[in-house]
């Protein structure tokens, strides 16, 4: 399948500071859902949609994710050795899946810089950007669904979805045309939001972790100033370039899982192991053998145990 977008960036060049100390000596985007790390989810997805070049934005401390997608030849005549004939296939499946690129971006300085250390690879065509964070379970997947908008209307996508409006204030909001006439969970963009406070939010239309760009963000992000924590952020760009161009976006039709935190990685962890013919049942007899009341009632007694001793030596009534 040959796609209108045959590039995709994938910025990996964080430091991954909410999973320590899991993420001290290994990158965040290596961390297993269950046998396959968050990265290659992203990756996959955009092999499906008709991308056929990534480019990794890392950092240091990032080869794990180059040696991931490499060819590993030790390993394939080890398995190869032992008649490990499935796994082999696995592990050459990697390696074979996309054509890859690496490019450094040296300090994590945001995402809009990011995509501007692309620039080069990018060239003059329209290309995507992945969050490796947002792990989307979709058919067809989300990014093919952005990519048919865009197809039609020509111009920079956003994936958009609706969150509660208690959660706002954690994402980059858009306000849109009510007009519409763009097609079911499609519009135009009249407005981004970087982590509005609830009561000033457009829309509960959120950003996540796909977007469909065109090279017109690299001069808008050259011109867009570094915020007050030094970072270059995607959404002002967008917002400097919607001056000059429409915006779409595309409510993407699947089912999310932000593995940037830890609750969200540990749903995802259970859902694609659901997912799985060989474990769903095991997995899911176990899930209901567990004493839930239990288990939380004792997590309870322990963290008022722990309470109760920081009171004591402070001199305190637990």
């Amino acid at each position: 399948m040959r796609s209108s977008v045959r590039k995709a960036v994938f910025p990996a060049a964080g430091l991954g500071t909410r999973f320590l100390p899991a993420t001290k000596a290994q990158p965040k985007e290596m961390l297993p859902i269950v046998d396959k790390p968050i990265i290659q989810y992203g990756v996959e997805e955009a092999v499906a949609s008709g991308v056929d070049n990534i480019i990794l934005v890392t950092g240091r401390g990032k080869n794990a994710i180059e040696d991931h997608f490499d060819v590993s030849v030790e390993l394939e005549t080890f398995l190869e050795s032992r008649g490990k004939t499935s796994l082999l296939a696995q592990i050459r499946q990697i390696s074979n899946l996309i054509n890859f690129a690496y490019v450094r971006q040296g300090e994590p300085l945001g995402l809009g810089h990011a995509v501007l250390v692309t620039r080069s690879l990018i060239n003059d065509e329209p290309f995507a950007v992945i969050l490796a964070d947002d792990v989307i379970d979709a058919d067809p997947p989300g990014l093919k669904q952005m990519i048919d908008v865009f197809d039609r209307v020509g111009g920079p996508v956003l994936a958009v979805e609706r969150v509660p409006e208690a959660q706002v204030s954690s994402y980059g909001i858009v306000d849109i045309d009510p007009a519409g006439g763009l097609g079911e969970g499609v519009f135009r963009v009249r407005d981004l939001v970087e982590k509005p406070r609830r009561e000033d939010a457009p829309s509960n239309l959120a950003i996540i972790g796909r977007y469909i760009l065109t090279p017109d963000i690299f001069p808008a992000l050259e011109a867009t100033a570094a915020d007050r924590t030094g970072e270059i952020q995607l959404t002002n760009g967008l917002r400097r370039l919607l001056r000059d161009r429409p915006i779409y976006a595309c409510e993407v039709k699947g089912v999310r899982h932000d593995t940037g935190n830890k609750l969200g990685f540990l749903r995802a962890v259970v859902y694609f192991a659901l997912r799985r013919p060989d474990l769903a049942e095991p997995f899911a007899e176990y899930l209901r053998s567990l004493d839930l009341d239990a288990l939380l009632e004792s997590q309870r007694a322990a963290q008022k145990a722990v309470g109760g001793q920081s009171k004591e030596g402070l001199g305190l009534k637990a």
